[in-house]
């Protein structure tokens, strides 16, 4: 993957327990060019690498903003360490989270941190001269992170915030919202996993297709909690490996001595997907659609593990 030497040209409080950071080439080049909803892997030290939204004007090739909530676990702790006019290496953007621009009308909502990609996204296609509405739901009013922007920006009227510590009649009502949507809306949404999960059940369950039902997870935790043991052989050589229970596939084969290029570890950017020959995969990945799920030809091996006692891989 392409490295990319960056510097902290500013870091800031956005929110509670929320830090933005604008990265700039170290010499005022111009960056990579991106698209609303990409994101940058950040390599971080200790040989951390965590995934994080871009969410600034996709036109805009001087810089990157992206934003980091403070939680559990060394990727955001280690982020929140950078200092202002340090260098810090990121790969070239990625997009997994592709905005479908020709959608007759477009429903955006976040959950907490889960608005950096969505910000990117409003302003397409608010540029576009699309139709839209971006629903954002914080916990409370002074974690949410961005929402100075989305009072200024030129769509502020289609911006809504909803906080849990506000008043009772502007929380969200996901029946309402789409009821009124149309069959042909497109919806993205972004947030902890059982935010997506309602947001999304809800949607279908007024007649939005699963293809138009677009969702970026920011985090997979717990993939490793359970899950017996199992085998898996690579093709290549015929080598058969025990991967133990609580272990991953990818750290197992790295003990022993079989590498697959891996990033954010969590079965969210689909870095390390590998093909399954035989035997049927575990997944347990926020990457693969459910009819790419059913296929099971391919799998995570940073999270995924195996329904079978054996799985066959090609490597």
């Amino acid at each position: 993957m392409h490295a990319i030497k960056v510097r902290v040209a500013r870091k800031w409080r956005e929110a509670d327990r929320v830090l933005g950071f604008e990265l700039v080439d170290p010499d005022g080049a111009a960056l990579p060019p991106f698209t609303a909803g990409a994101h940058v892997d950040v390599h971080l030290p200790g040989g951390l690498v965590r995934q994080y939204s871009l969410c600034n004007d996709w036109r805009d090739s001087s810089r990157y903003v992206i934003g980091v909530l403070l939680q559990e676990g060394g990727g955001s702790r280690a982020m929140h360490a950078l200092e202002e006019g340090g260098l810090v290496t990121i790969g070239a953007p990625r997009n997994h989270f592709q905005l479908d621009t020709g959608a007759r009308r477009s429903l955006l909502v976040a959950g907490g941190i889960g608005i950096t990609p969505l910000l990117s996204m409003a302003e397409c296609l608010n540029i576009l001269d699309r139709e839209f509405a971006l629903h954002y739901c914080v916990r409370s009013a002074a974690a949410a992170a961005f929402a100075g922007r989305l009072r200024e920006a030129p769509f502020a009227g289609r911006a809504h915030l909803h906080a849990d510590d506000g008043p009772a009649s502007q929380r969200l009502d996901l029946p309402a919202l789409f009821a009124g949507a149309g069959a042909d809306t497109h919806l993205y949404v972004c947030g902890p996993a059982g935010f997506i999960a309602m947001v999304a059940e809800a949607a279908r369950a007024h007649g939005i297709a699963p293809e138009r039902v677009h969702v970026e997870h920011f985090a997979n935790g717990g993939v490793l909690a359970d899950g017996a043991a199992f085998e898996v052989r690579l093709a290549g050589s015929g080598r058969t490996v025990a991967v133990p229970a609580g272990q991953s596939v990818v750290d197992c084969l790295a003990g022993h001595g079989v590498e697959i290029a891996v990033s954010c570890r969590q079965g969210v950017c689909g870095s390390c997907l590998t093909t399954v020959l035989a035997g049927e995969p575990d997944h347990r990945d926020c990457y693969l659609t459910d009819a790419e799920r059913a296929l099971g030809d391919r799998f995570l091996p940073c999270c995924s593990r195996s329904k079978t006692p054996l799985l066959v891989l090609d490597l």
